[in-house]
């Protein structure tokens, strides 16, 4: 008996249908049946599912010799199937890798529940990937199991079939089946999550949903979507026959009503003469089955009256939403306007010489280089007033206390920009800030460069989609100083940015804190994550890649990863700042964090300190390596793209030849070295020893002093010295590199 029976009915999707076989084939898990249903498909689906069926035992077919439609083709699956648990896929949906082995594990810590409900992401013909908005409604589930009423946020997700697995048994005891016509799933999930007794949550994106440009069945525009009526009396009836169920019927009167709203309010559902039919259907069934404790309010109180007034709302919004949107253009104009106004006015007021503002990551809070000057300037020059720039008061409220601020575009904001003389950032200004005479402008950068920047990415058309490098150039033709860790950065920047600024070879002031930490350095990140004292930690920190839309590609099995580390290894992980809001996330790392199999990093603040808890770094092309190195730790670099990488993005150097310790080029390269004990040997001591004489030659833990003495108080300071002797790790101490 197979762990999962995956039923996939088809219908004229040959063009997807092969990636959506090979999606669930290729799992690394492998104890399934995969149940093909041909619903008298009149393209090519028979012939791809007959070979698939020819090659791999574990595909069964079934042809229908009439089209009878997708619920009941799914039912036509069910009698042929044995798996303990039920997964109805879509078959132009396809899983993601490792979706199937996700959800087995999560099954078995939850000791086989009813239902099990999974995280899935939109993904776009055009490229784009969204993940599902609600997710935190599965992230806030928790490990147990639940019911409906212990967890009702659970009936806000998406009301389809196969964001779920079922428990066979409790499928068949209750006679669960789908019925025929549009919104089949609603009458399925409803009655199915009111009646399960324990339901388990998964926080990890198990499926890809297609969105497609044409196609899609519920995008047609027909008379077929009045079925949603038929299909919520069935949700009704089922309730009315179970007494226990009875204390839902508001919930689901007043879901019904937004559902039926929701459908009449987009424009490729319904032919627009039959709006006013469906209206006044969706009216009778909301007043045929309002319970008497219902409350009505909101949208769905337009259903207690009749179709005119429901028009004319509609209309009021539409108008109200163009003004609202006008009026944002106008507001928009007017900042613009007043920005240049408060330069003019202040233009024939000095520069306030104690005034320095400052902003990192585009106006993400006191952070990176920015920080490490800031704090300086504080401690040896207080006489000058600093302040940041954020982008909004949620920002603004994340803020260490006693940081003055100010919001990005406000009138404050402009005040103090017209006045101010230092000006101290890692990534550019916005374009509407002039640059006054006597103004000294600081970029810091993030890093030392690998791939390329500026005006490097004209030669790169897929690299620098979506930024407008000639604006690029002019923002950065306001900077006075750029700061370097290296004579490598300072080359780089010089060609990448050919403006009018003097490199100053002052080092990183971020990396002040590796090069000279404290004494308990990384031992607080320790402590909140719960890692063991005599752990030793592994951080894997990759980048984004250019070559792939959304920027994240799963270079490494990170559940394996961690296995094959083994007792006495905690795996840390770190994703690119560009990664955080995307799926990447999901896409099993939540997961893996909850189960306590990895720690999840990526939100935390200030990577120093991470990097600092650790002690030894894997990484691809990342720019942290270089930080990195100032510790003088084992760093391996996991290289299985290089090619790809660099003809998407270009690189200034080649990190595989010239990299700071051993390279991998397979998940099981990367294994060996760590399983071997060659990711800190002799020979990886010496690839290190001269990466930091290159890379961290300016780096000598006085970078952020150096700064505020030079460059904004105008004194003289010695030039950085060569680099730092190692930093003891957390575990191994200053026997860290000793071969094992």
């Amino acid at each position: 008996m197979p762990r999962f029976s995956v039923i996939v009915p088809c219908y004229k999707v040959q063009g997807f249908l092969r990636e959506c076989l090979d999606s669930v084939l290729e799992q690394c898990f492998h104890d399934i049946e995969l149940i093909a249903v041909n619903d008298c498909s009149p393209d090519g689906c028979a012939a791809i599912l007959d070979e698939y069926a020819a090659r791999d035992p574990r595909v069964k077919v079934l042809h229908l010799p009439e089209n009878v439609g997708l619920g009941r083709a799914r039912n036509a699956g069910l009698p042929k199937a044995t798996g303990d648990f039920l997964f109805f896929l879509d078959s132009d949906d396809t899983l993601t890798p490792g979706a199937l082995r996700a959800i087995a594990d999560r099954l078995d810590e939850a000791g086989d529940p009813d239902v099990l409900v999974f995280d899935y992401a939109r993904t776009y013909w055009w490229g784009g990937t969204r993940r599902n908005v609600l997710a935190h409604v599965l992230a806030e589930a928790g490990d147990g199991t639940f019911t409906a009423a212990d967890h009702p946020e659970i009936l806000d997700l998406l009301m389809v079939v196969w964001n779920k697995v079922y428990r066979r048994d409790f499928v068949e005891e209750n006679g669960f089946r789908f019925p025929p016509g549009y919104y089949e799933d609603t009458p399925w999930t409803f009655p199915v999550l009111l009646s399960a007794g324990r339901i388990a949550a998964l926080d990890r994106i198990c499926l890809n949903y297609r969105q497609r440009r044409q196609g899609n069945i519920l995008s047609t525009t027909s008379r077929k979507h009045f079925d949603v009526h038929a299909q919520y009396e069935r949700v009704f009836a089922f309730v009315d026959s179970r007494a226990e169920l009875w204390k839902w019927r508001p919930y689901l009167h007043r879901k019904m009503g937004e559902h039926c709203l929701d459908i009449l309010a987009k424009p490729d559902r319904l032919p627009p003469g039959d709006k006013a039919e469906f209206f006044r259907r969706t009216a009778e069934l909301f007043r045929r089955h309002k319970p008497e404790d219902a409350l009505v309010d909101g949208e769905v109180a337009l259903l207690e009256g009749p179709y005119a007034v429901y028009r004319a709302r509609r209309q009021a919004g539409r108008v109200g939403r163009e003004l609202g949107r006008r009026g944002l253009q106008a507001r928009d104009a007017v900042g613009g306007r007043l920005g240049r106004g408060w330069s003019g006015l202040h233009g024939l007021r000095p520069l306030d010489p104690e005034l320095a503002v400052y902003s990192a990551f585009s106006h993400r809070g006191v952070l990176g280089d920015p920080a490490a000057v800031y704090r300086k300037a504080r401690e040896i020059a207080p006489h000058i007033r600093g302040v940041w720039v954020v982008r909004d008061r949620e920002q603004a409220e994340q803020l260490p206390p006693g940081v003055e601020h100010v919001l990005l575009g406000s009138a404050a904001y402009h005040r103090l920009t017209a006045r101010a003389t230092f000006f101290v950032n890692n990534v550019n200004w916005p374009g509407g800030l002039v640059k006054r005479p006597g103004s000294v402008h600081i970029h810091t950068h993030q890093g030392t460069p690998v791939k390329y920047m500026g005006a490097d990415l004209l030669d790169k058309p897929g690299a620098r989609y979506g930024f407008d490098v000639p604006q690029m150039l002019r923002r950065a033709d306001r900077w006075d100083y750029s700061l370097v860790a290296n004579r490598h950065s300072e080359l780089a920047w010089e060609r990448a940015y050919p403006c009018h600024f003097t490199s100053a070879r002052t080092g990183s002031p971020r990396n002040d804190a590796l090069v000279d930490p404290p004494q308990d350095a990384g031992c607080q990140f320790r402590f909140r994550y719960g890692i063991p004292e005599d752990h030793r930690v592994v951080l894997y920190a990759p980048t984004r890649r250019d070559y792939l839309r959304g920027g994240h590609v799963e270079r490494v099995d990170l559940a394996r990863f961690a296995a094959d580390l083994g007792a006495g290894h905690t795996l840390v992980v770190r994703l690119h700042p560009a990664l955080v809001t995307g799926p990447a996330r999901g896409l099993g790392l939540a997961e893996l964090h909850r189960r306590g199999v990895l720690v999840d990093a990526t939100d935390e603040p200030h990577v120093e300190e991470v990097m600092l808890a650790s002690d030894v770094l894997v990484t691809d092309y990342s720019a942290l390596m270089f930080d990195y190195a100032n510790l003088d730790r084992p760093i391996v670099v996991h290289a299985d793209d290089w090619a790809a990488y660099t003809a998407s993005r270009g690189a200034y150097l080649d990190v595989t030849a010239e990299a700071p310790g051993h390279v991998s080029c397979s998940q099981r390269e990367l294994a060996w070295l760590f399983a071997s004990g060659s990711w800190r040997d002799e020979e990886s001591a010496r690839l290190r020893a001269a990466f930091r004489e290159r890379f961290c030659e300016f780096d000598d833990g006085r970078a952020a002093e150096r700064v505020v003495r030079t460059l904004m108080l105008g004194e003289s300071m010695p030039r950085p010295s060569s680099p730092a002797a190692e930093v003891p790790s957390p575990v191994t101490g200053r026997d860290a590199l000793t071969s094992s």
